[in-house]
This record gives structure tokens, sequence and C-alpha cells, in this order.
């Protein structure tokens, strides 16, 4: 009888375990080119949900940019609080603000010719669905998350799967 609820108390904490994991931790397949060569089209990363507090300059995101489901996968140049780089964003070169506003982040695809703050100033901190923690290998598991990197000469797909 005890062997029993050992067992189903094993269980239920197995349980609960993958289902805050899953909860906090998503992974994604990119597609595009932006991010080359960090990234290529096909490639999957591990991201970890988190808030825009939690981003470093530096740090490779994921945020969505349009209502439509789409993520975009970049890399943060700048966050809250930080000087606006108004001599490498020309969308930012004519904004008010000396520093980048609470809520706001300015992203930078690491290929030269990606779709980013370069074009479209600021993004919305509050699309942000977090931080890349590494990339993995092997086989794309059923229910990962397509991301575009966003290059300027393609378009746009969007996201399937679970958010």
């Amino acid at each position: 009888m005890i062997v029993v609820r050992l067992c189903a108390g094993a269980a239920f904490l197995v349980c609960l375990a993958v289902v805050l994991v899953r909860r906090r931790l998503l992974i994604v397949t990119i597609h595009g080119t932006s991010m080359e060569p960090t990234f290529r089209s096909g490639d999957r990363v591990l991201v970890r949900r988190t808030g825009l507090a939690a981003v470093r300059v530096g740090d490779v995101v994921i945020v969505g940019q349009e209502p439509g489901g789409v993520r975009l996968i970049k890399r943060a140049a700048a966050i809250p609080g930080d000087p606006v780089p108004r001599e490498r964003f020309a969308a930012l070169a004519q904004v008010a603000e000396s520093t980048v506003p609470e809520g706001k982040l300015v992203v930078l695809g690491d290929n030269a010719h990606s779709a980013d703050s370069r074009l479209h100033g600021y993004y919305d901190g509050d699309l942000l669905t977090g931080v890349v923690v590494r990339k993995l290998r092997g086989a794309v598991p059923q229910g990962s998350v397509p991301v575009v990197a966003g290059a300027a000469d393609s378009r746009p797909v969007r996201a399937t799967g679970r958010a």
C-alpha cells in the first residue's frame, strides 16, 4: 500500500515538473537568414520564457513584431534605459528621447541585411517571448515553434504550434 502511494506521488511530481518546464521553456525552429552565421535556417534553439527585465544587451531574443503571430529571432542591441543608438539605426535617428523607453527594445540581426530596428525602430517588449538559452542538435521534435529570422528579402510566415 505504501509503495503504491509512493509511486503515485512520484508520478504526480514528475508530471508536475514536466508541466512547469514546458511553461518555462520552448523549442523553436528558425526560418530565414537574418541571424547568420550564428544561426541558420532549420536550426533549433531552446528558449527560456522571460520578460523584458531579464534581457541583457547581446542576448538573442525571440520577439513578435506583428499581432498575427509572427515571431522573430534577433540580438538585443539596447534595452530600456540604454542610450538610443541613433548612429547605427536609421529608424531611430529622429526619436525625441535620449534613452530607450520602458517597455521597448532595440534589436539587430547578425546578418547585415536583416529587417530589424534599423528599419522598424523600437520593438515592443510586451511581445517578447524569451531569451535563447542554447542551440539544439538532432531531430525536430513535434510541437516545436517556427520562428522567422526576418531577412529583409523574406516574407514573414505565421508561427504555428504551441506558444
